[in-house]
Protein backbone atom coordinates (compact mmCIF):
# COMPACT_ATOMS: atom_id res chain seq x y z
CA UNK A 1 0.00 0.00 0.00
CA UNK A 2 1.02 3.57 -0.56
CA UNK A 3 1.71 6.02 2.24
CA UNK A 4 -0.10 9.34 2.29
CA UNK A 5 0.84 12.45 4.26
CA UNK A 6 -1.45 15.48 4.41
CA UNK A 7 -0.46 19.03 5.25
CA UNK A 8 -1.87 22.53 5.10
CA UNK A 9 -4.62 22.57 7.68
CA UNK A 10 -5.08 25.16 10.38
CA UNK A 11 -7.36 27.74 11.94
CA UNK A 12 -8.93 30.21 9.52
CA UNK A 13 -11.83 32.63 9.40
CA UNK A 14 -15.01 32.26 7.41
CA UNK A 15 -14.48 33.33 3.84
CA UNK A 16 -10.79 32.49 3.84
CA UNK A 17 -9.01 30.10 1.51
CA UNK A 18 -6.77 27.19 2.41
CA UNK A 19 -4.86 24.71 0.29
CA UNK A 20 -4.35 21.17 1.51
CA UNK A 21 -1.60 18.99 0.11
CA UNK A 22 -1.15 15.22 0.15
CA UNK A 23 2.12 13.60 -0.80
CA UNK A 24 2.10 9.94 -1.77
CA UNK A 25 4.97 7.48 -1.59
CA UNK A 26 5.54 3.76 -1.88
CA UNK A 27 3.79 3.13 -5.16
CA UNK A 28 3.24 4.28 -8.71
CA UNK A 29 1.20 7.43 -8.21
CA UNK A 30 -0.04 7.31 -11.78
CA UNK A 31 -1.92 4.09 -11.00
CA UNK A 32 -4.09 5.70 -8.35
CA UNK A 33 -7.27 7.68 -8.26
CA UNK A 34 -7.13 10.14 -5.40
CA UNK A 35 -9.74 11.71 -3.18
CA UNK A 36 -10.36 13.89 -0.17
CA UNK A 37 -12.81 13.04 2.58
CA UNK A 38 -13.59 14.84 5.79
CA UNK A 39 -15.01 14.00 9.16
CA UNK A 40 -16.37 16.40 11.75
CA UNK A 41 -16.76 15.42 15.41
CA UNK A 42 -19.83 13.28 15.92
CA UNK A 43 -20.50 12.98 12.20
CA UNK A 44 -19.88 10.33 9.59
CA UNK A 45 -17.05 10.60 7.12
CA UNK A 46 -18.07 12.67 4.11
CA UNK A 47 -16.82 12.50 0.55
CA UNK A 48 -15.35 15.83 -0.56
CA UNK A 49 -13.72 15.38 -3.97
CA UNK A 50 -12.03 12.85 -6.20
CA UNK A 51 -9.77 12.95 -9.23
CA UNK A 52 -8.85 10.26 -11.67
CA UNK A 53 -5.32 9.03 -12.31
CA UNK A 54 -4.47 11.58 -14.98
CA UNK A 55 -6.39 14.50 -13.53
CA UNK A 56 -8.95 14.87 -16.30
CA UNK A 57 -12.01 13.75 -14.34
CA UNK A 58 -13.07 15.32 -11.08
CA UNK A 59 -16.16 15.01 -8.89
CA UNK A 60 -17.26 16.92 -5.81
CA UNK A 61 -19.59 16.50 -2.92
CA UNK A 62 -22.64 18.72 -3.08
CA UNK A 63 -21.61 20.76 -0.06
CA UNK A 64 -18.33 21.90 -1.64
CA UNK A 65 -19.22 22.25 -5.32
CA UNK A 66 -18.15 25.59 -6.71
CA UNK A 67 -15.89 26.32 -3.72
CA UNK A 68 -13.29 23.54 -3.63
CA UNK A 69 -10.96 22.41 -6.40
CA UNK A 70 -9.03 19.15 -6.47
CA UNK A 71 -5.94 18.78 -8.61
CA UNK A 72 -2.88 16.57 -8.86
CA UNK A 73 0.73 16.73 -9.99
CA UNK A 74 1.81 13.27 -11.04
CA UNK A 75 5.45 14.33 -11.37
CA UNK A 76 5.45 15.26 -7.69
CA UNK A 77 3.09 12.48 -6.53
CA UNK A 78 0.94 15.13 -4.91
CA UNK A 79 -2.77 15.86 -4.78
CA UNK A 80 -4.08 19.25 -3.73
CA UNK A 81 -7.38 20.55 -2.40
CA UNK A 82 -7.92 24.27 -2.86
CA UNK A 83 -10.68 25.34 -0.49
CA UNK A 84 -12.23 28.75 -1.09
CA UNK A 85 -15.05 30.56 0.63
CA UNK A 86 -14.65 28.48 3.76
CA UNK A 87 -17.59 28.20 6.13
CA UNK A 88 -17.78 27.11 9.77
CA UNK A 89 -19.50 23.93 8.62
CA UNK A 90 -16.34 23.02 6.70
CA UNK A 91 -14.61 22.47 10.03
CA UNK A 92 -13.38 18.87 10.05
CA UNK A 93 -10.40 16.60 9.82
CA UNK A 94 -9.56 16.22 6.16
CA UNK A 95 -8.21 12.92 4.90
CA UNK A 96 -6.42 12.11 1.67
CA UNK A 97 -7.22 8.70 0.20
CA UNK A 98 -6.04 6.54 -2.70
CA UNK A 99 -7.63 3.83 -4.81
CA UNK A 100 -5.50 1.76 -7.13
CA UNK A 101 -7.40 2.13 -10.36
CA UNK A 102 -7.26 4.01 -13.62
CA UNK A 103 -10.99 3.59 -13.97
CA UNK A 104 -13.88 4.96 -11.98
CA UNK A 105 -13.18 5.04 -8.25
CA UNK A 106 -16.23 5.08 -6.01
CA UNK A 107 -15.94 6.28 -2.40
CA UNK A 108 -15.88 2.70 -1.13
CA UNK A 109 -12.92 1.89 -3.39
CA UNK A 110 -10.50 4.15 -1.51
CA UNK A 111 -8.50 1.93 0.82
CA UNK A 112 -5.29 3.80 1.55
CA UNK A 113 -5.57 6.73 3.94
CA UNK A 114 -3.49 9.49 5.41
CA UNK A 115 -3.52 10.52 9.07
CA UNK A 116 -5.61 13.60 8.40
CA UNK A 117 -5.14 17.32 8.81
CA UNK A 118 -7.43 19.54 10.87
CA UNK A 119 -9.20 22.51 9.34
CA UNK A 120 -11.09 24.80 11.70
CA UNK A 121 -13.16 27.66 10.35
CA UNK A 122 -14.24 30.33 12.81
CA UNK A 123 -17.26 32.55 12.18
Amino acid sequence: QVQLVESGGGLVQAGDSVRLSCTVSGGSFNDYAMAWFRQAPGKEREFVARINWIGLVTNYGDSVKGRFIISRDNAKATVLLQMNGLRPEDTATYYCAAARTRGIAYPEDFDSWGQGTQVTVSS
